[in-house]
């Protein structure tokens, strides 16, 4: 059974950075895309970004393009999301998820989710 925990979210102020982190464990997970998804207050579940576990291909979403980098460390099976130069739009609940197949940027294609875990920026 594929387990995903998110970690690292929290409060800063508008222009500040963070590092997400997700935790995966129950599979071998080079054949999996994993990616990052946020939904904000009143808003519905958005790509942000995406990675192929093996080989390391990413894609970002436009709105976070030059200030988000996703990556991952094999050894310890996890992935992460750096958030730099933060926007009060950015605010939302982020999600981590998984599938066995090439990155889509489309939730309703990922089968496996994490609990998520809340940015809050300020102004």
């Amino acid at each position: 059974q594929v387990q995903l925990v998110e970690s690292g979210g929290g409060l800063v102020q508008a222009g500040g950075s963070l590092r997400l982190s997700c935790a995966a464990s129950g599979r071998t997970f080079g054949s999996y895309a994993m990616g990052w998804f946020r939904q904000g207050p009143g808003k519905e579940r958005e790509f942000v970004a995406a990675l192929k576990w093996s080989g390391g291909t990413t894609y970002h979403a436009d709105s976070v393009k030059g200030r988000f980098t996703i990556s991952r460390d094999n050894a310890k099976n996890t992935m992460y999301l750096q958030m730099n130069s933060l926007k009060p739009e950015d605010t939302a609940v982020y999600y981590c998820a998984a599938r066995s197949s090439w990155i889509s940027t489309a939730a309703k294609e990922y089968d496996y989710w994490g609990q998520g875990t809340a940015v809050t920026v300020s102004s």
